[in-house]
Formats: structure tokens, C-alpha cells, sequence
């Protein structure tokens, strides 16, 4: 393998939703990369091996060549400045900066809804109990966020497609597949943006890795 060549560290079940925006921005990129499942179940990233290569010893982690980065907000970042092409965030510096600010929120608020509504909702059709009242309140605040966000009526956040739909779209499928109750918009936006090509390709990986 060359030793330049990129390789994006993963959960084994392909769950992490911080993972798939790593995974979405290489793809979209067009930047050749292997995938290195890590079975976090097992204890995989607490390993000194898996700890000499993630700061963090968290999925997900790049490594090229000597280089190893964790956290998909900064692997996102860093692939936009290094591989300009097919930009994957707004070419407007404010726009950017938005996309970054839902970034960075979605990974960072919103316990109680993350917890009762975890990706197992998505990636294996997973069905818990109803919300609670804290996970209630997260999600009208997602709610609540999404339809400023979208009040322009567009297909996407900013005009065309950018990371941060991604990353939106999945938060709110954490309801929308579950089948609770969300508005008519953000659900087609919901539904719309797991259509992409990238997405898709995610979504493949159980069976294609299995294969």
C-alpha cells in the first residue's frame, strides 16, 4: 500500500455518525481511501496499538503516511484545506463559518435525544421507548433550529450541498426513521439528503465489508 495513501479509521458496525462525515467528505472528495474497522465493543480503541495512532482513541482517526487526525469536525476541515476540490463547505466565509457553528453544535448538545434515539435508529432499525421529557425538549430544539435553518425552502442549508446537510439530516433521522413526530419539511429534507450518492455508499458498508 502506498505509505501516503489515506486510511480512515471506523467503527466495526459502521454506527458512528461522526465516522460516516469522515467517510462522506473522502468520498465526495474523490480522495482514494481504505477503511479499518475498530470493534469498539471489544475495547479495540483502548489498545496501545490503536492509541499510538488517535490522540483521542476515538473513531474516527485518518491516518496518511505519518499524519493521524481525530474528531470528523477537523478531518473534515483539514481534507477542505488540503484537497480544495469538490468542496464539501460554502466558498462564502460566513456561510462557512455557519456550517461549522451546526457542526459543532450537533456534536455537542442534545444529550438526552442522542442517548434515547441512538444511531442503531438509523443504521439497524433499531426501536426504543418513547422520549422523555429532557430528550422531548432536545428534540423541538432540533426542531425548533432545523426549520430557521431551512426557512428559506431550499433543498439545502446554504444554497448547495455541504457537509453540515449531512450532518443535520442524519441528527434529524434520528426521529424521522424512528417514526416520531417531526414537520412534513424536515422530513423530506431528512430523506432527501440520505439519498446522496455518498450516503448511500455508507449505508452499504455492513453488507459490503461482509462480502
Amino acid at each position: 500500500m502506498n505509505p501516503s495513501a489515506a486510511v480512515l479509521y471506523t467503527d466495526a458496525h459502521f454506527f458512528s455518525p461522526y465516522a460516516m462525515s469522515a467517510f462522506v467528505t473522502l468520498t465526495e472528495k474523490g480522495i482514494p481511501f481504505t477503511l479499518k474497522p475498530v470493534d469498539l465493543s471489544q475495547g479495540e480503541n483502548q489498545s496501545r496499538a490503536y492509541g499510538a495512532l488517535s490522540l483521542t482513541q476515538r473513531v474516527p482517526t485518518l491516518v496518511i503516511g505519518r499524519f493521524h487526525l481525530s474528531e470528523s469536525s477537523a478531518i473534515d476541515e483539514y481534507l477542505e484545506e488540503t484537497h480544495p476540490a469538490h468542496p464539501v463547505y460554502p466558498r462564502d466565509v460566513k456561510q462557512r463559518a455557519k456550517a461549522r457553528e451546526i457542526q459543532a453544535w450537533l456534536r455537542s448538545d442534545l444529550l438526552p435525544l442522542r442517548a434515547e434515539r441512538p444511531t442503531e435508529v438509523i443504521f439497524s432499525q433499531g426501536k426504543f421507548a418513547p422520549l422523555s421529557a429532557a430528550a422531548q425538549q432536545a428534540a423541538q430544539k432540533l426542531i425548533a433550529a432545523a426549520e430557521k435553518l431551512l426557512s428559506h425552502g431550499h433543498d439545502h442549508l446554504f444554497g448547495e450541498w455541504c457537509i453540515a446537510d449531512t450532518d443535520l439530516a442524519l441528527m434529524l433521522n434520528r426521529l424521522v426513521i424512528h417514526g416520531d413526530d417531526v414537520p412534513e419539511s424536515l422530513r423530506r429534507y431528512a430523506q432527501q439528503q440520505w439519498q446522496r450518492p455518498s450516503v448511500q455508499a455508507w449505508l452499504a458498508l455492513p453488507e459490503k465489508m461482509r462480502s
